[in-house]
């Protein structure tokens, strides 16, 4: 169905069940309408069956919500914890009739009972014109409180919940966005641009219009012209080891069919509300799908990738007493990092380079968190899609945010069609984060190594 047509439907069922509300509250009295609560109305749109009137109330909860300020808006979202979770009472009933009988009827009668009632309320809002970019803004500033306010965590997780079906995999639609996707679309590939800063249009064409030069995005009928995700793709004769060349004002470009490597150098999420409800995996699947298709001579499919936390995780292993990594020539070395301006030091560049790069594969193959995943957050994303650890770049990007998080270092995955299903399923099932025999060799000889890829 056209998603216009669509919006325009709800608006006018809207704007009807809006007058039959007006008419209601004109017989109680404007004082008592006025006094209606906003968390009384989500219990009249639960309880209410009229779908004209539903439409019109959920709007008008979210017309509501959209004006509270902080203090208020925390108040609600604790209503919704405290007083739209599973009905108890119905659970214990639900829960006796199993015992008494246990079947598929009676066990579907439970699963429904034990159902937040806060989810039924978020699917009924869903109805309101705009109720879907509506409630993935209220995520966002629900996620803002949750540092401070753990016991908020089940609303979240009922967020997601929804989320993960309402933007499943069937009902996205991936666009190729080029300098003639309309300008408002660009403007947010600007703002929404979270890995290598876009400066300017003329930065942003740079990107998206040479015919070496792919970007490509997933969008969602519900929020239109709202892009979710995307990624810049940078079509290239060998496997790139810096950011800067790929990201120059003047470079030469090359014909698409001499290209022998697309590389994945930025991926961007937009919408920080959907946070956890997965798009990345499919999305890069899918553009490489659409870049295979077009350029069936490409041999090479790669990231280059930055190294969000390692730079802090250097930071510590320099700073603890003893480390599993860095020995005391290895921390006196690494004192040059401390020095301004060390990236610009062409002798300081190369002093540090094997020691950085033995401490990168360290931090790759070894540093792990609590519940055994890799330390870095980019990297559990690749090794999760079945992407191969293929190189470490030193000072593959010497911009201050690169130095600021990684010291500049990147690195690239490799993508090879013939091993992602297994690759994938090493990591998902025993943690192995496979890496090429170039980055397996970095490790000190009294590391135990982990299995190296193929």
């Amino acid at each position: 169905m056209n998603t216009s047509f669509f919006g325009e439907l709800l608006q006018t069922i809207s704007d009807r069940g809006r007058a039959l509300l007006d008419r209601g509250r004109d017989r109680r009295g404007d004082t008592e309408a006025r006094s209606e609560s906003l968390v009384e109305r989500c219990e009249h749109l639960l309880s209410g069956r009229g779908e004209a009137s539903g439409v019109a109330r959920a709007r008008d909860i979210l017309t509501s919500y959209a004006e509270l300020t902080t203090g208020p808006r925390i108040a609600f979202f604790e209503a919704l914890a405290d007083r739209f979770g599973a009905d108890s009472e119905r659970m214990k009933a639900a829960f006796a009739s199993w015992e008494r009988e246990p079947g598929d009827k009676t066990a579907a009668a439970l699963h429904a009972a034990s159902e937040p009632r806060r989810q039924e309320l978020f699917r009924r809002l869903n109805l309101a014109p705009g109720g879907t970019a509506a409630l993935v803004h209220m995520r966002e500033q629900l996620m803002d409180v949750l540092p401070n306010r753990p016991e908020l965590q089940a609303v979240d997780d009922d967020f997601v919940h929804l989320f993960t079906s309402w933007f499943n995999r069937g009902f996205l639609v991936l666009r190729h966005i080029d300098w003639s996707t309309p300008a408002n679309i660009l403007e947010k590939i600007i703002r929404y641009e979270a890995v290598h800063e876009i400066r300017d249009w003329d930065d942003l064409r740079r990107r998206i219009d040479p015919e070496d030069r792919r970007c490509y995005a997933f969008f969602h009928p519900a929020l239109i012209d709202e892009p979710l995700i995307f990624v810049e793709v940078a079509l290239t004769r060998d496997i790139p080891e810096a950011i800067a060349p790929i990201l120059a004002q003047a470079r030469d470009t090359i014909e698409p069919e001499k290209a022998r490597t697309a590389a994945f150098y930025s991926i961007s999420n937009c919408q920080r509300g959907l946070a956890g409800v997965s798009f990345g995996n499919f999305l890069i699947k899918q553009v490489v799908e659409e870049i295979c298709r077009e350029l069936p001579k490409l041999s090479n499919l790669v990231t280059l990738s930055p190294a969000p936390t390692f730079a802090k995780w250097l930071k510590r292993e320099r700073a603890a007493e003893t480390s599993a990594v860095l020995n005391d020539a290895d921390k006196a070395l690494l004192a040059n990092l401390d020095a301004p301006g060390w990236w610009n030091d062409a002798e300081k560049v190369e002093t540090l380079r094997d020691t950085m790069k033995r401490a990168a594969a360290y931090y790759y193959l070894r540093a792990k968190t609590p519940r055994g995943m890799p330390l870095d957050p980019v990297a559990r994303f690749h090794l999760g899609n079945g992407a191969r650890l293929e190189r470490i770049d030193w000072l593959g990007d010497a911009s201050d945010k690169g130095i600021s998080q990684s010291y500049g270092l990147m690195v690239n995955y490799l993508y090879d069609l013939e091993d992602i299903e297994k690759n994938h399923e090493a990591f998902a099932e025993q943690r192995t984060v496979v890496a090429s025999s170039a980055v397996q060799r970095l490790l000190r000889p009294s590391l135990e190594l982990v299995p190296i890829a193929g």
